[in-house]
């Protein structure tokens, strides 16, 4: 059920991207391909969006239980609630 805020703000514990990053570790250990890339703000793995052939971000918070998941790309600043289906910006 989609609310018009996210609920599992607590559980952020990473909010810097990384300096560099290689591309979607899932992808990479598979020779895979992505479109956009994501990092969980639980524990900070880079997966591929939802638009990407293996959907390796949504399937990540799915598995882990880690709800939320932020764009890794230049100069977008949102995150994405997988559970209560909101988008926001973290202030």
């Amino acid at each position: 059920m989609a609310t018009d805020v996210c609920t599992h703000l607590d559980q952020i514990q990473v909010t810097e991207l990384p300096e560099t990053i290689a591309g979607c570790e899932d992808c990479l250990a598979i020779g895979g391909r992505w479109l956009h890339l994501r990092m969980c703000e639980i524990c900070g793995k880079i997966g591929c969006c939802d638009s990407s052939p293996n959907r390796h971000a949504s399937k990540h918070a799915h598995e882990a239980g880690h709800p939320i998941a932020c764009s890794a790309e230049p100069g977008e600043d949102w995150s994405w609630c997988f559970v209560d289906e909101v988008a926001f910006v973290l202030e």
